[in-house]
């Protein structure tokens, strides 16, 4: 990194802090020692202008809309590669060779099945209970089963933890699906892809044969890769802020997961379907749109815009094409699919949403294929704890491994009343 400096006056003093430089995007403000130098602490909200630590994962640029993993453009990977050499190339920082891509998913695919006594960990909850409420509770107490894998001092145990989670978090997603539909568990089959076994974990039946449509594992795949890293989003800073207490990696993965419940968060995508089912036909979308430019209508068209990008969503591009594989495959009809592009069609036209950079983003179009593939909206925010799993492990594992890694401790600023005396009881 190479460093010039600012120069900061406040209350008569002046303080030149460093300015460092990452390979790409802005520069950053290095203010570590301006609370010793000045008494002073900076104000920033939801940490929007805050580098919190310094990672060589994930790159994003809002405006140019751009996604790059370990340097890789979201698009060419979601076209050539595959979630499992993803999970490699975000746990390595470079892309495998054949023989250690096949290797990697060997190890992974030994890691699939979960400790027998877990399913009675099940029954303990109520047939009814939200699926990430159990992915919560089990994830959780993964390491009351793996105790040889908690210590984050040894690295060779940090990569077994970091296997064991991308391994068995299909298995366990897809076991709390089957306990909330009455169905008996499924184990998983070593002949099988990763999707393709969460797949078959999910809807197979005793009663049949499950048979694997290619267009839908291929969708899953896809799925799993556009949600595995975003940088340093709510849920991944939740594991870093967990794990720079030096709490296991069992328990980082479930903090993460509870933080990604919030509907602010992971629940985009079926608040985007909602969005669609409520318009419901393409003729229609017009009223809606006039609802959406209202100021003073509660309705807000969900899936468009995000936190990030202020241009072109590079994820929303790849989820368009598959969203018509998979619809051509399984021969769906659904006005949805219709209602969607059109909605598309006219916001991307319209000056409002050009103007304010409304552009579809991975949500629009994520919770459409999920439930034409059969997936109730309870489970979207757990197919998005599956994909993101191997993001978090490798941010967690990247601020473990750093040597400058200190406990996280946000300060404020405090607007309560000033120090005042005790009033006994008696004279209140």
């Amino acid at each position: 990194m190479s460093e010039n400096s600012a120069t900061l006056n406040a209350d008569g003093m002046t303080v030149d802090m460093p300015v460092k430089s990452g390979t790409i995007g802005p520069d950053v403000v290095d203010i570590r020692k301006l609370y010793g130098q000045t008494g002073l602490f900076t104000y920033d909200p939801g940490f929007t202008s805050t580098a919190s630590c310094d990672s060589a994962i994930t790159y994003i640029d809002g405006d140019e809309g751009v996604l790059l993993h370990r340097g890789y453009p979201i698009g060419q990977l979601a076209e050539h590669s595959s979630f499992m050499e993803v999970c490699y190339l975000l746990l390595n920082g470079e892309l495998p060779s054949a023989d250690g891509l096949s290797e990697f998913s060997r190890t992974i695919t030994r890691h699939t099945m979960v400790h027998e006594q877990l399913s009675t960990f099940y029954r303990g909850f109520r047939r009814d209970a939200h699926p990430m409420a159990i992915m919560c509770g089990v994830v959780g107490a993964l390491s009351a089963f793996y105790h040889d894998s908690t210590d984050i001092s040894d690295p060779e145990q940090r990569t077994i933890s970091a296997h064991r989670l991308i391994a068995k978090m299909p298995t366990i997603a897809a076991m709390a699906y089957k306990y909330s539909v009455g169905q008996p568990f499924v184990y998983p089959r070593n002949d099988l892809s990763y999707t393709g076994n969460f797949l078959r974990m999910t809807f197979a039946v005793p009663a049949e044969e499950y048979v694997i449509e290619p267009a839908v594992e291929k969708a899953m795949d896809r799925i799993f890769m556009l949600h595995a890293d975003h940088e340093q989003n709510a849920s991944t800073s939740t594991v870093r802020l967990a794990g720079s207490s030096g709490a296991n990696p069992f328990a980082c993965i479930a903090a993460g997961i509870a933080c990604l419940w919030g509907p602010a968060h992971g629940g985009a995508n079926e608040a985007a379907l909602n969005m669609l089912k409520e318009i419901g036909t393409p003729d229609r979308i017009p009223h809606y749109i006039e609802r959406a430019k209202d100021k003073n209508d509660p309705f807000r068209l969900m899936g468009f815009g995000h936190r990030v990008y202020k241009n072109y969503d590079p994820r929303a591009t790849v989820m368009q094409e598959t969203v018509r594989e998979v619809f051509t495959a399984l021969k769906v009809k659904d006005p949805l699919f219709e209602t969607a592009l059109r909605l598309e069609e006219l916001a991307l036209n319209d000056p409002y949403f050009i103007d304010k950079k409304l552009f579809p983003n991975v949500d629009f179009y994520s919770g459409i294929i999920l439930s034409a593939i059969g997936f109730p909206t309870t489970m979207f925010t757990v197919l998005f704890a599956i994909a993101r799993t191997v993001g978090w492990i490798a941010q967690w594992n990247e601020m473990i491994s750093d040597p400058g890694q200190k406990i996280g401790r946000p300060r404020q600023l405090y607007t309560g009343p000033a120090a005042r005396d005790y009033v006994p009881l008696t004279e209140r």
